[in-house]
């Protein structure tokens, strides 16, 4: 990726595309892109990943025609920003009457599938969508009780007083299984008519003649791990559309087509990414407290190393807590490892106390955009729009993009709505450029609550780190709500910000203790990710010299302590100058 190889890895090691190339062409830089048409991977010389070409449709017996749909909207991504959007389009068609198909795909197995539990959700955005969500049965069982907020020594806890009006605030908000959250809008969504296909990655950006975005392709299947064709092999099928919503997640690789193709990157900052871990656990009942929300900042981290925890009492029948470690991936030290930065957090006497005795049930990891408002994309190009954490709506300071999400995918249902429907379009392009979208933005409460906390996260980079943001945070944020006169901007790319390994101290991390520390592999089977053995794996190398020469010499290899899958490892053979890069499927 442009910012941030980890926030990539991340999605990509849980979630496997198939479609995907990734270049490591920097210390901290990995790109993903789409293959060539008609190719995919298979091992180089050099024990690396490259492609090779795949059946073309001279050779006999291998049938290479796609199958072609139309529908009036599609959407990537049955997430909430996804999910919201095709809520809303078939709501407005209901009350206009208005025939409309919308069609949504969706990688995972079932809607919900690749959302780990464990979230603190703000309602303002369902409570609009809709309002009458307690009689609908959706899933917040368990309102907000008590707030707590500390800054962690290695060995004692420095209580924060939570004031009104300060974004960590949860007063009114809900602790969700996002999983089953989501699943419950795929209800909603399937009721109203829309049509929704899990189990179907999409793969590939198609275009019309005149550029303008015609839809998209879904990912084949059937494909062995050498690039051959098994005998279940079957090509994606294509769905056009007037208009394709992108609501991939953070840094999906559809939505890097697009900012290249429309460069819709010009006029805001480079995008500042983080990885989040997070666990489910079931405790001892005794030390379960319904609606408690627990956050942290400090140790294990330093100073100047941006990031923190969160721990939530899930009410769901049974003593849950879903608990995390976050963090940016601006960091300096290549030898830090986000994992066993996390598992180390879970030894402090603060933590420990809530865990010892239970038993971890999940295990997850995903990328966070954290730039915010100083790095949002243009949202609109003709034939399509960027809905959710694609462009990146995450309120950083709240750790919450869910309701931001939602909102994004409504509006862009409302402006999509009467164009999609009205006789003529008015459209200049053969796909619906509809701009109205992104002017909705600016006039939402979404671009509101991201404008007023846009110097929160880069207010972090100074010398004083962590302390430093947080003076900036109670002076200028509670104080003035966000009205200084001033825009923040951040440090630059991620992977600029670190630092050759001569220049830093490796960090000795504690072994896993199998109570409440853990392994990378034993995690990873925790999961829910699974990989036959004869397919292809969804990371390669584009240029297999640059991990050795470059990263490896330089950064000692950062890539296999950032990746939460275990995906990247460095085999030393025979000598320092005959070492080669392994890249492994995650088991």
């Amino acid at each position: 990726m442009e910012n941030s190889a980890s926030g990539t890895c991340t999605s990509t090691a849980l979630h496997v595309e198939t479609e995907l190339l990734v270049c490591s062409d920097a210390s901290h830089n990995i790109t993903l892109h789409n293959l060539p048409q008609g190719q995919r991977p298979t091992m180089g010389s050099a024990g690396c990943w490259l492609y090779r070409q795949l059946p073309t449709p001279f050779q006999p017996g291998v049938e290479m025609e796609r199958f072609a749909d139309e529908a009036d909207v599609v959407i990537v991504g049955g997430g909430p920003a996804g999910l919201s959007a095709a809520i809303r389009l078939k709501q407005l068609a209901k009350e206009q009457e208005k025939e409309l198909r919308v069609c949504l795909v969706e990688k995972a197995s079932q809607i919900g599938a690749h959302t780990l539990s464990g979230a603190c959700l703000e309602p303002s955005a369902l409570n609009e969508l809709f309002p009458d969500w307690k009689e609908r049965g959706a899933p917040l069982n368990t309102p907000v009780t008590e707030d707590l907020f500390s800054i962690l020594t290695e060995k004692h806890r420095i209580p924060v007083p939570m004031l009104p009006g300060l974004p960590m605030n949860n007063h009114g908000n809900y602790i969700v299984r996002l999983g089953h959250f989501v699943h419950w809008l795929g209800e909603q969504a399937e009721e109203l008519g829309v049509e929704i296909y899990p189990g179907y990655a999409a793969a590939e950006v198609l275009f019309h003649e005149d550029g303008s975005v015609k839809g998209i392709a879904t990912n084949d299947v059937g494909i062995a791990k050498d690039g051959s064709p098994k005998d279940v092999f079957e090509r994606g099928m294509e769905l056009h559309a007037k208009v394709t919503l992108f609501g991939e997640g953070c840094h999906g690789h559809l939505a890097k087509q697009l900012y290249r193709q429309f460069n819709l990157r010009e006029n805001c900052e480079p995008q500042t990414y983080a990885i989040g871990l997070k666990e489910l656990w079931v405790i001892d009942e005794k030390k379960w407290r319904p609606g408690r929300v627990e956050h942290s900042v400090g140790w294990p981290l330093n100073r100047n190393t941006y990031g923190g925890s969160f721990l939530y009492h899930l009410n769901e029948g049974e003593p849950l807590v879903a608990l995390g470690f976050v963090v940016g991936l601006d960091y300096t030290n290549p030898y830090l490892s986000p994992f066993r930065e996390f598992q180390r957090w879970k030894h402090h006497p603060f933590v420990a106390k809530t865990l010892e005795g239970g038993t971890r049930i999940a295990y997850g990891a995903r990328a966070l955009n954290e730039g915010g408002y100083q790095c949002l994309p243009k949202v609109t190009f003709p034939g399509g729009m960027l809905i959710g954490c694609s462009p990146g709506f995450m309120n950083v300071p709240k750790i919450k993009g869910t309701h931001t999400a939602m909102k994004s995918g409504m509006l862009a249902a409302e402006a999509i709505f009467p164009k999609v429907t009205a006789e003529d379009p008015a459209s200049e392009t053969a796909g619906l450029h509809i701009p109205e979208y992104e002017d909705n933005l600016k006039k939402s409460w979404i671009w509101k609550e991201l404008y007023a906390v846009r110097n929160i996260r880069p207010s972090f980079h100074n010398y004083f780190g962590l302390y430093g943001g947080m003076v900036y945070t109670g002076v200028f944020y509670w104080i003035l709500r966000g009205k200084e006169p001033w825009t923040l901007k951040h440090a630059g790319l991620d992977s600029a910000q670190l630092k050759p390994a001569k220049e830093c101290t490796p960090i000795e991390y504690p072994k896993p203790d199998g109570k409440l520390s853990f392994d990378l592999l034993s995690s990873v089977a925790l999961s829910g990710t699974n990989h036959e053995g004869d397919q292809p794996p969804h990371l390669t190398l584009k240029d297999d010299s640059i991990p050795v020469a470059n990263n490896l010499a330089i950064y000692d290899g950062p890539e296999q302590r950032f990746c939460p899958a275990g995906i990247v490892r460095y085999d030393h053979l025979c000598s320092a100058t005959a070492m080669r890069t392994s890249w492994k499927r995650a088991q």
